[in-house]
């Protein structure tokens, strides 16, 4: 496995959310060293997209900030953490977002023959989402998917599926369980898959596969995304936005009154 932070070529710096540690790097910046995780045929990394609710999981059970602190890659998704690292002093430019960094990266993909597995959601909704990619990349390498059940996963049958991961031999496992099932998930499983990298991508899997509907451009570039899941998801999503996204304002206020200050960086991020 890739030490973390170790990446030639890369910028090293990275931002302490409430103990989560992010890396500052942008999309061109991910599909790069995922690339050289594939050419070099590693296995055992894998990458967590982030964002405020992540932080507050993790600040609140130390399982899912392990497995997010052990990741080979923790990349800044949320746009409050964005406005977090600018006022931190780091020209950080523009989020992580999931489903982009799936669009962008498969779009290489195609181009290079890399192999992808889909892991997660449900039956339907891979079938969606399949038949999207294939109309948007037709030429994409596609080794094969698994839609977990939704309760705990008996031993023989998660064996089972790593088995199967294992003999389609991806170059990439795209995870979409959410948090905090994913981290969890891909820790979990980083020793018993030989893959060059898992990434966790969150909802994007039924987004792209168009059974939930995603917030337009022009809201998610100007920080409201949040806004509209609550609307369009209310019932399943209130608690994270009307109670944990507050109290994550509340720990960072505490964190920059009461944290020591570490000399301001004027330094961009990673491409």
């Amino acid at each position: 496995m890739t030490n973390r932070i170790l990446h030639k070529g890369r910028d090293n710096s990275f931002l302490d959310v409430l103990g989560m540690r992010i890396d500052l790097v942008q999309i061109p910046g991910v599909i790069e060293i995922v690339s050289g995780w594939i050419k070099n045929k590693e296995h055992g990394n894998y990458i967590v997209v982030s964002n405020a609710y992540d932080a507050v999981v993790s600040r609140r059970d130390s399982r899912v900030k392990n497995a997010v602190n052990s990741s080979s890659l923790t990349v800044l998704d949320g746009i409050s953490l964005v406005l977090l690292a600018r006022l931190k002093g780091y020209g950080f430019k523009k989020r992580v977002y999931g489903p982009d960094l799936m669009l962008n990266f498969l779009k290489v993909a195609q181009e290079k023959g890399y192999s992808s597995f889909f892991y997660g959601t449900t039956e339907a909704t891979l079938g969606l989402l399949l038949r999207y990619l294939k109309s948007e990349f037709p030429d994409l390498k596609i080794s094969g998917c698994y839609a977990p059940p939704f309760g705990k996963m008996a031993k023989e049958e998660d064996e089972k599926v790593a088995r199967l991961i294992n003999e389609a031999k991806p170059d990439v496992v795209w995870v979409g369980l959410g948090c905090p099932k994913q981290q969890l998930w891909m820790y979990g499983h980083k020793d018993a898959l030989r893959v060059p990298v898992m990434i966790g991508v969150g909802a994007a899997f039924d987004f792209l596969a168009g059974v939930k509907p995603q917030a337009p451009l022009w809201i998610r570039d100007n920080g409201f995304e949040w806004l509209f899941r609550l609307v369009t998801e209310p019932k399943r999503l209130w608690r994270r936005y009307l109670l944990d996204y507050p109290l994550f304002v509340y720990y960072i206020v505490m964190d920059l009154i009461f944290a020591p200050h570490p000399r301001r960086r004027t330094h961009s991020p990673g491409r």
